[in-house]
């Protein structure tokens, strides 16, 4: 059950009826777009980046999937409605009645932001993504899809993920990291590699 401090906040941030149209595109690109600023990273962090670089966003890319299970299980176990399904506010982006809490969305950026956060090589990556997540919160509340509550499920779902698989990264993640990921990749890539044309 919605609370109503939340359906507030939901009402101050929430479209009007009459928003201009050229907002709500704007809106919209960070709502659906920005978010694919995440696998870009990974792609090319892996091809063209450093060992100092491909393990921090490897232990970010676990944290996330694992980010990503915990959020569907919460819904799984407690579906909560999105605005539309109640319905309240206004709604301005098509989206399946899948349960809201937490965003999946706000889950992916935030916890690739705070595990990057705690390796002093990507803490610079991870600000930009932490302040990219914000735009992408309000959107997704601006436009009607989402309660202020789940950004704030997210953001909490994504701080202890991200702080638990760093803490157990020595046995949860450098293993992986060196006897399969790294393995995969320069098999995968090999004649890449001996061109020059990805880091090894």
């Amino acid at each position: 059950m919605e609370t109503t401090l939340n359906l507030a906040l939901f009402a101050q941030l929430n479209a009007a009826p009459d928003s201009d149209p050229r907002l709500l595109l704007m809106t919209e690109v960070f709502a659906v777009y920005l978010i694919w600023l995440v696998p870009a990273l990974l792609v090319i962090g892996w091809l063209r980046g450093s060992e100092r670089l491909k393990r921090p966003l490897w232990e970010a890319f676990i944290a996330t999937l694992l980010a990503l299970a915990a959020s569907w299980m919460i819904g799984w176990l407690w579906p909560t409605p999105r605005p539309f399904m109640m319905p309240v506010g206004q709604t301005f982006l098509e989206h399946a009645p899948t349960p809201a809490f937490p965003s999946n969305h706000a889950t992916i950026m935030l916890t690739m932001a705070f595990s990057l956060l705690l390796h002093a090589g990507t803490r610079r990556i991870g600000r930009y993504l932490l302040l990219l997540a914000v735009p992408v919160a309000w959107a997704r509340v601006f436009l009607g899809v989402h309660f202020p509550q789940d950004m704030l499920g997210a953001l909490v779902l994504a701080a202890a993920m991200a702080t638990l698989v760093g803490v157990s990264r020595s046995w949860l993640i450098l293993p992986i990291y060196h006897r399969v990921a790294m393995r995969l990749y320069r098999m995968l890539f090999a004649p890449l590699i001996r061109r020059g044309w990805v880091e090894r």
